[in-house]
């Protein structure tokens, strides 16, 4: 029988890769440190059973030699994610980890028969615009002076026009924050290494992904998280910016789909796919969504904060994984729905917004623009 190691199999993602594998006959064992901010130290109990656990840290070598032992396929889904200015730890988790299981393959001799790395939309930063004078453009990270004024959009590099946000291909990675870094330099180590020494690999750039079993601790959760929770405990939810940004939300079970791809799909190997919903939505059109699951529509508080290092608009095309015959399947009012039926339910469940909130206000992650300041005034 063949053998799965899914690292980070204890997460959001990681443990729906883990009851995906078991459903076709396919033993797993799972490495998860267990760590803050996604956990509290303690197993969540949808782990399945049926997985046998490893409690390691995918940077320790001799963890990850225990765990590659017998592996035919390695699902590498741990990461780091946060808006904390720990910058080492994204890289040392995401990026080292990444080319430690490599070594050790290598190094071993180690007959791996497949690598799928859980890459991210983040390796985009802004992704791909046009501007109707000069044409495609991937323009930079928008100036801290730029966003202190409250002008979230972007305007041409080249003759300041007006730039409308396009589908981003796979072709261009210009990430501007420390966690789209390390996932471009770990996309990068498993197409490229892979290629090198012969171990088939994918990488899979997903979108921002929603479902059951996010959790409630991660800042780093997104919008439907934040809006869940403060709709769900009867506070107004609150929008960064303008709530105008659109974004490009995948379920989860999407997501799934297109992780256990590659194992039907050997012609896959040695390249990166996008993965996300095939749709457009504005932040404040998905507070909509979220506030009728609820039943409890409520006009969304437009801050005029921002955070560092935030993209202004980004969706990912996703022709190149729907040739090898992906399509999404779920409409965003079902992934809406579903992820709040689970967390209203969940016993955990709190309005952690708050907190988070605070927490990047403290750090200087979650900054005023001037439209921030003259609504406080006012």
């Amino acid at each position: 029988m063949k053998r799965a190691l899914v690292t980070g199999g204890a997460g959001f993602v990681g443990s729906h890769v883990v009851d995906a594998l078991l459903g076709r006959g396919i033993q797993v064992r799972i490495l998860d440190l267990l760590t803050p901010p996604v956990h509290d130290g303690k197993l969540p109990d949808y782990v399945s059973t049926d997985a046998e656990f490893i409690r390691g840290d995918v940077r320790d070598p001799a963890c990850m030699r225990s765990a590659l032992r017998d592996a035919h396929y390695v699902f590498h889904m741990a990461a780091y994610q946060d808006y904390l200015p720990d910058f080492s730890t994204f890289f040392t988790t995401n990026a080292a980890s990444t080319a430690l299981l490599y070594e050790l393959i290598v190094a071993e001799r180690r007959d791996v028969e497949l690598v799928v790395v859980a890459s991210s939309q983040a390796v985009y930063g802004e992704g791909r615009y046009r501007c109707g004078r000069d044409g495609d453009v991937y323009p930079g990270p928008r100036s801290e002076e730029q966003l202190e004024r409250a002008e979230w959009d972007h305007q041409c590099p080249e003759c300041d026009g007006t730039l409308e946000p396009g589908w981003t291909g796979e072709s261009v990675m210009a990430p501007h924050n420390s966690y789209g870094l390390s996932k471009r330099d770990q996309d990068e180590i498993a197409v490229k290494l892979g290629a090198r020494y012969r171990i088939p690999s994918v990488a899979l750039r997903y979108s921002i992904v929603q479902g059951p079993r996010q959790s409630f601790r991660n800042a780093y959760s997104g919008a439907l998280r934040n809006f869940t929770v403060q709709l769900g405990s009867g506070v107004q939810p609150l929008v960064y910016e303008d709530g105008a940004q659109l974004r490009d939300y995948v379920g989860v079970r999407d997501v799934v789909r297109a992780t256990l791809l590659p194992l039907d799909r050997p012609a896959m190997q040695g390249s990166s796919f996008n993965v996300g919903g095939d749709r457009s939505v504005s932040v404040l059109e998905l507070a909509g969504l979220v506030g009728r699951a609820l039943g409890r529509a409520s006009e969304p508080r437009v801050s005029g904060h921002y955070r560092v290092g935030d993209t202004r608009h980004i969706r990912s095309d996703v022709s190149r994984l729907k040739s090898h015959g992906w399509a999404p399947q779920e409409t965003l009012e079902d992934v809406v729905r579903g992820y709040v039926e689970w967390a209203t339910s969940h016993p955990e469940f709190h309005n952690a917004a708050a907190a988070a909130h605070d927490r990047m206000k403290q750090l200087g992650v979650l900054r005023e623009s001037a439209s921030a300041v003259s609504t406080a005034r006012g």
